[in-house]
């Protein structure tokens, strides 16, 4: 059956509010009504599946200020870019649990960073106990949307990201469709791999606007296809029936042109409905930074613009999953299942 409404999903919690993948961040977004979450997961030095945006941690953690892990600072090629910092891979479990989260996006979202240094780093078993917990408490089913981070390179280092989500999945009891599961990567093979282990659940496909993933690449260099190629029709068509869905840059959808004005929708979203694929969007935010230059206004970065202009484009096309950063607005103009 056709939804009524698209599934309103919060983006590493609450992060417009919290430091993102914070305990607080995800309390908030539950306590707001969303469908579901979504943590990021990489992998520490002993194989702890851990909540963060990605490997590198300096720009969420207060980790550059923790003169203990000062020889930790390396250089490191991550899908094919270079990057300076501190790697989750390079620290245990038991190290990075004594991290604090801060915020990402200081200059916009100054109000969030008032919450730095005040909670440790989070464990994907700690997010998928807790949203059971929250669950329970309000009567209701909430979903986690589970994305895989850099699963390419973190083979190249050793660890089969498909076998660790496994075990995390069965130990949690969220292996075998008992709550709303839902798996999501830039890389297909993870998919493929995840999904041929038995693990129940919907498995989404994350497409950027740009760019070409990482694993293609790896196996076949510049014969690898674009993101676009795969949005396109018969890119659609070579997808149906291997995974359940798409999740697209919202600017997939938007088509804006180069003065910043809204074109859209495209087509992908109908294209990808008849060949019977879910179609997410990532990721509705209402600070100018993240809308269109033609809905920005006063305030700066991050005063809010027009957004809802933006969200309506993006509904109206028929969109069945959005990705919010502020879960209270999200439910407010998408609909909520409270």
């Amino acid at each position: 059956m056709p939804r009524r409404r698209p599934l309103v999903i919060g983006h590493r919690g609450a992060p417009g509010y919290r430091p993102e993948h914070s305990r607080s961040s995800y309390d908030l977004a539950l306590e707001m009504g969303v469908d579901a979450v979504e943590p990021d997961i990489v992998v520490s030095r002993d194989g702890v599946l851990v909540v963060r945006h990605e490997n590198e941690i300096s720009g969420t953690t207060d980790v550059a200020d923790r003169p203990e892990f000062a020889d930790r600072r390396t250089r490191k090629r991550v899908d094919g870019i270079e990057l300076t910092g501190w790697f989750t891979e390079d620290f245990t479990w038991e190290e990075l649990s004594t991290l604090r989260c801060r915020e990402r996006l200081p200059d916009v979202r100054p109000h969030s960073a008032t919450f730095d240094d005040q909670q440790p780093v989070l464990r994907l078993r700690d997010v998928l106990d807790l949203v059971r917990a929250g669950g329970l408490a309000q009567g209701r089913e909430i979903g986690v949307v589970l994305e895989v981070k850099h699963p390419t390179y973190f083979a190249s280092v050793g660890w089969d990201v498909a076998a660790l989500i496994e075990d995390e999945l069965r130990a949690a009891g969220w292996a075998d469709g008992e709550l709303p599961l839902i798996v999501e990567s830039f890389e297909s093979t993870l998919l493929h791999d995840v999904k041929q282990r038995g693990i129940r659940g919907s498995y989404i496909y994350l497409l950027e606007a740009s760019g070409s993933p990482f694993d293609l690449v790896a196996a076949r260099g510049a014969a690898a296809p674009t993101y676009r190629a795969m949005a396109a029709p018969a890119g659609l068509d070579a997808l149906a029936g291997r995974v359940d869905g798409i999740s697209v840059d919202k600017r997939m959808i938007l088509a804006p042109d180069k003065l910043g004005r809204i074109t859209g929708p495209s087509p992908v979203i109908a294209d990808a409905h008849a060949r019977g694929l879910r179609v997410f969007t990532w990721t509705c935010r209402p600070e100018n930074r993240f809308l269109m230059r033609s809905l920005r206004r006063g305030g700066g970065p991050g005063g809010y613009g027009e957004y809802e202009s933006e969200w309506a484009v993006i509904r109206d096309a028929g969109i069945d999953g959005v990705f919010v950063d502020h879960p209270d607005l999200g439910v407010d103009f998408f609909g909520s299942s409270v």
